[in-house]
């Protein structure tokens, strides 16, 4: 039998990563974190993660059967949707707010794009801002770790009211023994599983590097040339979460090297202005949503000249 070549236009690229290798180490990146955030929130914070995560699933399944598209939730993506969901919530949210935001982050900000590789913005982090807006109540009543389940104000609640004498120590910062949500329990894990993605070569470390150094330096310069100031800005909140997980979403982010500059350096400028200036102590997911938006134009003006090519 006759065997016929099948010629494709170039490039021909070919590469052993998949989308599900690629989603399953981003998992494999945040498995530390998130069982830090059970054990500093405990079961309630296991039940937010396991809802999310089947929330998005369920939702991704159904979204490809009505578009009548090839079910594709082995590939990892939903999961990683509802891992980042969950760890933008509050251990002390109810049931039915990780189910809202995973049907809302699926539904509307991946397939009424397109669906994969066409959301124009982080579906979690979208999600998120969606949830704030809608039940703000639930969405910031932060839980202290331990097991009594008590109230407590996060980091950058007690910067932006005064309250600094009461702030953890820097180290409980890292190690993650704070108030907030479950992704900003510990930003140690969170830089691990970066430098695993790293490792894997799932991100760049242009988009954290200069997303973080960016809080860092004018952290500095606005907050009086402080520099323990500038170092406890980077490890509480949602940075770490937001800058190494989210801000290098394929889809949402720029992929030249310049544009992923100047995206990561908007990110910081944005985030330090909002929790210096804006009405709001955390300004990582407003931030980042914002520079997606401006993903298309940053790229526009970025794009390297074609080889061979003329001028207009």
């Amino acid at each position: 039998m006759e065997k016929l070549l099948r010629v494709s236009s170039s490039p021909h690229i070919r590469s052993k990563e998949t989308v599900s290798s690629i989603m399953r180490d981003v998992v494999i990146a945040l498995i530390p974190a998130t069982l830090a955030g059970i054990y500093f929130f405990g079961m309630n914070a296991a039940i937010i993660v396991a809802i999310s995560i089947i929330s998005a699933v369920a939702t991704e399944a159904a979204m490809q059967s009505l578009r009548k598209k090839p079910i594709t939730i082995n590939d990892w993506s939903a999961v990683v949707t509802g891992l980042l969901l969950a760890m933008n919530l509050p251990a002390s949210a109810p049931w039915w707010i990780p189910i809202i935001g995973a049907i809302f982050a699926i539904a509307i900000v991946k397939h009424a794009f397109g669906g994969l590789g066409s959301n124009f913005m982080n579906p979690a982090l979208a999600a998120r801002a969606f949830l704030v807006t809608s039940w703000p109540i639930e969405m910031t009543t932060w839980l202290a770790p331990g097991a009594d389940a008590v109230t407590a104000a996060t980091p950058l609640g007690l910067i932006k009211e005064g309250g600094t004498a009461q702030l953890p120590s820097l180290m409980n910062a890292v190690l993650g023994n704070i108030g907030g949500s479950l992704g900003e329990t510990s930003a140690l894990l969170l830089i691990l599983g970066g430098i695993y993605l790293l490792y894997r070569g799932v991100i760049s470390v242009r988009i954290p590097a200069f997303y973080i150094g960016t809080v860092f330096i004018l952290t500095f310069l606005l907050g009086g040339f402080d520099i323990f100031n500038s170092f406890y800005a980077i490890f509480v909140g949602g940075l770490m979460l937001g800058a190494i997980y989210m801000a290098t979403d394929y889809s949402s982010s720029p992929i030249t090297p310049k544009g992923q500059i100047i995206f990561a350096v908007g990110a910081g400028l944005l985030t330090t202005l909002i929790r210096f200036y804006g009405g709001y102590p955390e300004g990582v997911q407003f931030s980042i949503l914002l520079m997606n938006i401006a993903t298309p134009i940053i790229e526009r003006y970025t794009a390297p000249k074609v080889f061979g090519g003329v001028k207009k």
